[in-house]
């Protein structure tokens, strides 16, 4: 294992020794003490800092999976009782390409842990390493020459070697009751720290929708979040404390990066979405604004459909159309948008007709005339043909004879106007 591990024990050596040179350089003491489990939280904060892009791919991935668990479930019901090879085939298929669209995968989630891993297995080997390169056993590791193996060898925490572990309490000369309550300490506290901030993820920055025995990624979270904490609990006697101190500080800062995370970008829908949202409202409405932030598209004007202008109904075609009284003056024009408005030309000079003579001036006259022509009021029913007037005419006789009249004025005003 030393062998496929070595390229990562040298680099982590180097940071180690690094660290521990910036710490004594700034003061701390050098040598064996604390200075070299400060080293070892050093070379925590530097891994954390360098997988920060992992983990905030990490939270875009479950933010997707958990936007996509309604398809999914649909999916799911749709081959709900299809157990044949082909079916089987479509729904995995199909399923690819719903967490192809949304850009991210089911295995996104575990990049940091799977990251670490490989760290991890260093570090311990590392850390196994000391007391046989301090006694001259094997050669050194980077910079981690004897010397060097020798002061981290005697550096404790709270008594306990950094090479120590609840196993193997003699290594590195401690006391051995020392050594396993220390141990046991820091592995309670990197379970229960690793418990917690899954369970947060769960519990606030998981739709309300999507927590449900039909969805498996919840299914799947809930069992993590028992399965892990109870691996490292069994687990976690057989590392050294400084494995045991790296791994706590991970936790630890794990727990505020998904504190922060879900404090100002929590997945919409979760309960510390509406957290976040009713803390907004309350922040806007001390500094005397509106409660809700209204925003460009709240505010856009829409541009409607724009129809034909609807013209004011008068009372006459109102009683026509069959509209009563109150209708017909409640019914209003349509305003026509500012930019729609269109402006009647003028006629232009070259357009305008010539001096009418004084024959079209006479046609006209006469049309104007004979459009002016009162008719008579009738002072009897019009339905009632039987009348008779002194002339002998009956007021049917009487209409059709104005109607004659009318008809021979507009046909000599029509011949003097085409024989002009």
């Amino acid at each position: 294992m030393d062998t496929i591990l070595s390229p990562i024990m040298w680099v982590i050596a180097w940071i180690m020794n690094l660290v521990h040179m910036g710490l004594t350089a700034i003061g701390l003491p050098d040598g064996a003490g604390p200075t070299w489990v400060l080293s070892i939280v050093g070379l925590t904060i530097v891994v954390r800092i360098l997988i920060l892009p992992l983990f905030k791919k990490q939270i875009n991935s479950s933010r997707a999976q958990q936007l996509i668990q309604p398809e999914l479930k649909k999916l799911q019901k749709k081959y709900k009782n299809k157990k044949d090879s082909y079916s089987q085939q479509r729904m995995q298929a199909e399923m690819q390409a719903i967490y192809k669209d949304a850009g991210t995968s089911p295995f996104a989630a575990c990049l940091p842990l799977l990251i670490q891993t490989p760290i991890f297995l260093a570090l311990f080997r590392v850390l196994n390493n000391l007391v046989p390169i301090a006694a001259g056993e094997r050669g050194a590791i980077g910079p981690l020459d004897q010397a060097l193996a020798k002061e981290i060898e005697a550096s404790t925490v709270f008594g306990a070697p950094l090479a120590a572990s609840f196993n193997n309490a003699t290594a590195g000369g401690g006391d051995e009751v020392t050594v396993r309550i220390v141990a046991m300490v820091l592995v309670v506290i990197m379970s229960v720290t690793m418990f917690f901030s899954q369970r947060m993820m769960i519990t606030k920055n998981m739709p309300e929708e999507s927590k449900n025995s039909d969805n498996p990624m919840f299914r799947t979270q809930k069992m993590m979040l028992w399965i892990f904490p109870f691996i490292f609990l069994i687990s976690g006697v057989a590392f050294p404390v400084g494995v045991l101190v790296y791994w706590v500080v991970s936790n630890i800062w794990s727990f505020g990066q998904q504190l922060y995370m879900i404090t100002q970008a929590p997945a919409p829908g979760s309960e510390a979405y509406k957290t976040k949202q009713k803390r907004d409202r309350e922040r806007r409405i001390k500094k005397g604004l509106p409660a809700e932030e209204t925003t460009s598209t709240s505010t856009a004007v829409i541009d409607e459909p724009r129809g034909q202008r609807q013209q004011p109904v008068g009372k006459s075609r109102a009683k026509r159309k069959g509209l009563d009284k109150e209708e017909a003056q409640t019914i209003t024009p349509a305003p026509l948008p500012a930019p729609e408005t269109e402006v009647e030309e003028e006629p232009k000079p070259a357009q305008r007709s010539k001096k009418k003579s004084k024959k079209q001036r006479q046609a006209e006259a006469v049309v104007a005339a004979e459009q002016e022509i009162p008719e008579p009021a009738e002072t009897s029913d019009p339905g009632d043909e039987t009348e008779v007037d002194k002339g002998g005419m009956t007021p049917a006789e009487r209409a059709a004879a104005r109607a004659a009249r009318r008809a021979e004025q507009r046909r000599i005003a029509r011949e003097k106007r085409e024989g002009k």
